[in-house]
């Protein structure tokens, strides 16, 4: 049996070791110690930004805290992608406000800038204005900032920004995570720095972190007299888990250059040799390419396509099924157009970890070449 690849596995270099063992020596594992400020200052230098950073236990958590933040409540309304991972709308339902779901476009497979303003217009006429849009860089590619953020300005709502796969992406060289009124990273296992779990928040203003971190430490007023203001939450993140991503962030600009050149590698190798469509990258957008995703011709082909690699161990993941279409979210309202359907049923995740060689990419590029002959 050839040995499992998978499609992000956790790419360590060794430095982690050297960075908890400094963590334990001080004595700090909990959610306090130096290297928790440490990491929040070593992810700003990264990205780079000025901006605010809360470094949190995950990048739900870290979403929690921005609805809170931007001041979403019971019956709230939330505008937000269908075509993500559920965790980014579940703090919806935490706050127990009400999700608006919005389709791609399919320029960049993320929110249709068209759709937002529809929705928007449609609850205005109806007397309400939403409380927050949640926009998503789907696989690391950065939504229709420009577009976005100008509907978001102009309606005068609250831009969360999900850059939870999007570390070291950037529009017009910006960084993802510093054009949203709030923004939301993961450093969860699969990701291109994970801390096994973590995350955090951007904000605009060390008034805003403050009372994230308030939130966070489960409201406390008082250490001594353990007294709490209102009902908080236990999201900091850990002295250990901050150092490992302190080490993990030593190398950052290595790890988002292979993953870029594993797509490269793909696309150079495949669209002329296989009917595979590869995730486009528009005009001003630079992607940080976290996952590699590709569309098949159709639902069935992508199935066997998937089976096809599974036979010689390697890893493949459908695109995100669509959340308004999911148990949990299906009579909610959505404003939808296709495109999230269709890139669901007919796309595919190919490996893409910074840690994948180059042997075994090959090897994936060669079964896929065998199955289209």
């Amino acid at each position: 049996m050839n040995q499992r690849i998978y499609l992000s596995p956790p790419h360590l270099s060794g430095l982690e070791i050297e960075y908890i063992q400094k963590a334990i020596s001080s004595g700090w594992l909990a959610p306090a110690g130096e290297f928790i400020d440490r990491f929040e200052i070593d992810l700003q230098k990264a990205l780079p930004t000025s901006r605010p950073i809360l470094a949190v236990n995950s990048g739900t958590s870290a979403m929690h805290l921005a609805l809170k933040v931007a001041g979403v409540s019971k019956n709230d309304l939330v505008i937000c992608q269908t075509n993500t991972f559920i965790a980014t709308v579940n703090p919806i339902a935490y706050c127990e406000a009400q999700p608006i779901f919005i389709d791609s476009e399919s320029e960049s497979w993320n929110m249709s800038p068209e759709l937002l303003e529809e929705a928007i217009i449609h609850c205005l006429n109806k007397g309400i204005r939403p409380k927050a849009i949640i926009a998503v860089h789907v696989y690391g590619m950065p939504f229709d900032i420009k577009q976005i953020s100008k509907i978001a300005k102009n309606y005068s709502i609250t831009l969360i920004e999900d850059a939870a796969e999007a570390l070291g992406s950037k529009y017009t060289a910006e960084p993802c995570g510093s054009f949203g009124d709030l923004s939301v990273f993961s450093f969860n296992g699969n990701k291109i720095i994970t801390t096994s779990a973590g995350g955090a928040l951007l904000t605009k203003t060390e008034k805003e972190k403050e009372l994230a971190l308030h939130l966070a430490t489960q409201a406390k007023t008082s250490t001594n007299e353990y007294t709490h203001n209102e009902i908080g939450y236990n999201y900091r993140i850990s002295n250990i888990l901050a150092a490992i991503g302190s080490s993990q962030l030593v190398d950052i600009e290595g790890r988002i250059n292979r993953r870029r050149s594993i797509f490269q590698n793909y696309r150079d190798e495949l669209e002329n040799k296989s009917p595979l469509k590869f995730q486009p990258e528009p005009l001003n957008c630079y992607s940080n390419r976290w996952l590699t995703s590709v569309i098949v011709r159709s639902e069935k082909e992508r199935d066997k396509l998937m089976d096809w690699l599974e036979v010689v161990n390697i890893e493949t993941r459908k695109n995100w099924t669509p959340l308004h279409t999911q148990l949990p979210y299906s009579k909610e309202l959505a404003f939808i157009n296709g495109n999230s359907a269709y890139l669901h049923q007919n796309g595919l995740c190919l490996p893409s970890g910074s840690s994948l060689t180059d042997s075994d990419q090959s090897r994936i590029i060669d079964r896929i070449i065998e199955f289209f002959n």
